[in-house]
């Protein structure tokens, strides 16, 4: 895969990167329309406050000053990582064509793991060692036929696909910060991806210890790294099972290797197998599903390549905030039907999701719907 072309951030602009997505309630999409709207993270920054109350937030949320941000880089420096943006040379070419890809990574170890093909191999933590020797097998081998192997440094399955990719080229996504490797036992495993042919990348703060509603954003990232994800053995209720989902809908390959009937670590892979997953016994399986992508741009489109014209609308009015806010609900809504019902601009809608994403009003979807978040009174 060839490095994409790009810009690098000055260092001040990297700086107001790191504070704009680190304050509260700004993702990567909000991220997105905010540096779409206002031109820079700079600028975005200056209007939060005013956004955040526009959009009904009960609280301004606290924006990390630039004492906060150099202190991350600093953090950062220390622990021989560094930050990369999308669209510089460095940030993942296959990570940036996902839905909301994230905009800003930690990366520590070598950015030339990005420029090989990757497959990602997931599965239990529990697994058996006939399951633990053949995801050592399908990386060793995949390795050597030129791919890099992504997975989430996680007992079992992923630790043995690291494991077997060491020498030719292995991608390790964290739940936490780059300086909080979990579990504790694989810390010298992120040392060894680092320091040799791979990279460990985290979207997390430095300092950031994982909670459980961390690790399907990592399976997202991890998926998302991948041109195709291979599962070895999960369970019925399985977060590989969530990994394989999201690998479905950004429109990545998925595959599966079978497993016994009577053994439950395999439940969730034989399970994907009905549901239409590639099977898969050896790397030739994984080789041969994946050549037609090689050398391929991948069809998932872009979220919005043509951002509204925020300039050639006049902004919304409280009124126009007030039927968006009534058109809403728990259950998600897509933005054309939004449009249709309120019959405001798409920009103007733009503008008002926006308010409401910042003052953590909103909910996106994967398939790019939103719902209101209801509170309990």
């Amino acid at each position: 895969m060839s490095k994409a072309a790009g810009l690098r951030l000055s260092d001040r602009q990297r700086l107001n990167w790191l504070r704009l997505i680190r304050t509260p309630n700004v993702g990567p999409a909000s991220f997105r329309d905010l540096i779409n709207r206002f031109g820079s993270a700079e600028a975005a920054i200056e209007m939060l406050p005013e956004l955040m109350a526009s959009g009904g937030a009960s609280r301004i949320v606290r924006i990390p000053s630039l004492a906060d941000a150099e202190a991350e880089m600093e953090a950062a420096r220390k622990h021989g990582a560094r930050f990369v943006c999308i669209g510089e040379p460095d940030y993942p070419p296959i990570l940036r064509r996902m839905d909301n890809p994230p905009s800003l990574l930690a990366v520590k170890g070598t950015s030339a793991a990005f420029d090989l093909p990757p497959v990602a191999i997931v599965g239990a933590r529990n697994a058996s060692l006939a399951g633990i020797r053949m995801a050592r097998t399908l990386a060793e081998e995949l390795g050597r036929e030129g791919f890099a192997i992504v997975s989430g440094v996680a007992r079992g399955i992923d630790t043995a696909a690291h494991q077997g990719s060491l020498a030719t080229g292995t991608i390790g996504v964290l739940a936490g910060g780059l300086d909080r490797p979990y579990p504790p036992e694989n810390i010298a495993l992120c040392g060894e991806i680092a320091a040799g042919c791979g990279a460990m990348v985290s979207e997390m703060p430095f300092g950031w210890e994982p909670r459980a509603q961390d690790f399907p954003r990592r399976n997202r990232i991890v998926a998302g790294l991948s041109l195709g994800l291979v599962v070895v053995e999960a369970a019925r209720r399985s977060g590989s099972l969530i990994s394989a989902r999201m690998a479905g809908e950004l429109g990545r390959l998925v595959f599966a290797v079978p497993g016994s009937p009577l053994d439950p670590r395999s439940a969730g892979t034989n399970g994907l197998l009905k549901d239409g997953a590639s099977l898969v016994t050896e790397a030739a399986d994984v080789v041969a599903g994946i050549a037609p992508l090689l050398g391929i741009p991948l069809s998932v489109p872009s979220p919005r390549e043509d951002p509204p014209d925020f300039v050639a609308t006049p902004p919304p009015a409280d009124d126009d905030r007030a039927r968006v806010v009534e058109a809403l609900g728990p259950t998600p809504a897509a933005i054309d039907e939004i449009i249709r019902h309120t019959e405001l601009h798409p920009a103007q809608l733009s503008m008002i999701l926006l308010e409401l994403d910042l003052a953590g009003r909103l909910e996106r979807h994967s398939s790019g719907a939103v719902s209101l978040v209801m509170h309990n009174s």
